[in-house]
């Protein structure tokens, strides 16, 4: 429930800013701070400025609806529906904007999707949720980089990894990772059977050179020619790259493009993001009491969500929504819905 007095503050503050802003100079420091400060308010303003309007109409609408003139009273009962819509869509908005901001929010992302147990069905299913983030970073207007992929015999993928940026990126990303399950029924299967399969998502925020540091003693670097598809040219020069990071012993491979400075570069960009991911967990293990209070726990081996094709039905496991829209999401034109509701839910614990 959003608390009138704390929003009331925050326009407060807002103004006080605007105030000090008039009183300072453009050039100093104290200045570029204020403006900082206001600048990163002022979405959250407008939220407000919508959801306190929607809140006084509605309000006004059940005023109407208590009188005694039997014309008005009609007319506000077929306004006040929509205008509840409204309301509540302005609310969730408005408490989306009001999430203290994790400080790599802001950071684009390296998305890791492998086929686990189903054979067949778990690579194509692999598949599907890739074309889902590419349409995804679409209508986000991100930009998505293939930067590995290893196709399945039969169709689908046994593993893909891209690079996604833009703006809000991890945002809204960030709870896709985890274990996604689908319940259909396979082409070959004669019988009508519904098979389970599953597919492994990983989000990892791109690390930086001021995030993490690698020093090249700690690696060991592989070269050797590629194997698979990629023409002519794929086994007459050692292109490929394989990067071993002693400490930790993460092994990245990359043999996509012909290049073998291309492929080193690809290769150091996902280890980095996965040291950066390594330490985050290592942090977040000495603080296992606040994890519990997450949605998840970010655990790759835990089932966040399921896609059940007879059904036409996406439950996500972590907050127990259900949609009946599976083409649509999976088309990306409903994982929105997911992703807000995961974002709400974070914000309300």
């Amino acid at each position: 429930m959003l608390k009138e007095e704390e929003l009331e503050k925050i326009l407060l503050r807002s103004k006080e800013l605007e105030d000090l802003m008039s009183q300072a100079s453009g050039d100093n420091e104290q200045f570029v701070k204020i403006s900082k400060e206001y600048s990163d308010l002022k979405p959250i303003v407008d939220n407000i400025d919508t959801y306190k309007s929607y809140k006084k109409e509605h309000e006004e609408l059940l005023s109407l609806i208590q009188g005694n003139d039997e014309e008005i009273i009609e007319i506000a009962k077929k306004e006040i529906t929509s205008c509840k819509e409204k309301l509540n869509e302005s609310e969730n908005i408005l408490k989306v904007s009001l999430v203290p901001k994790d400080p790599l929010d802001e950071k684009n992302v390296i998305v890791e999707i492998r086929a686990g147990t189903g054979g067949d069905e778990a690579a194509l299913f692999a598949g599907d949720l890739l074309r889902m983030y590419q349409r995804y970073a679409e209508t986000e207007k991100w930009k998505l980089e293939l930067l590995s992929t290893s196709d399945a015999d039969h169709g689908g993928i046994k593993e893909a990894i891209c690079k996604i940026s833009g703006e809000k990126v991890y945002s809204k990303l960030k709870f896709e990772s985890g274990v996604h399950r689908v319940q259909r029924v396979p082409e070959t299967e004669s019988q009508g059977r519904i098979h389970t399969s599953a597919a492994s998502v990983v989000v990892l925020p791109e690390a930086d050179d001021v995030d993490i540091h690698v020093e090249e003693k700690d690696l060991r670097i592989d070269v050797f020619r590629s194997s698979g598809p990629g023409g002519q040219s794929v086994n007459t020069t050692d292109s490929a790259v394989r990067i071993t990071h002693a400490p930790s012993g993460i092994v990245v491979t990359q043999q996509d493009e012909k290049s073998q400075h291309k492929n080193k570069a690809k290769a150091m960009l996902v280890l980095k993001s996965r040291l950066y991911d390594f330490e985050r967990n290592k942090q977040d293990s000495e603080m296992s009491e606040k994890r519990k209070s997450q949605i998840g726990s970010g655990d790759r081996s835990e089932r966040i969500r399921t896609y059940n094709f007879p059904q036409g039905r996406v439950t996500d496991h972590r907050i127990n929504l259900t949609l009946y829209k599976l083409d649509q999401i999976l088309n990306a034109d409903g994982i929105e819905e997911i992703i807000t509701g995961l974002i709400i839910a974070s914000q309300n614990q």
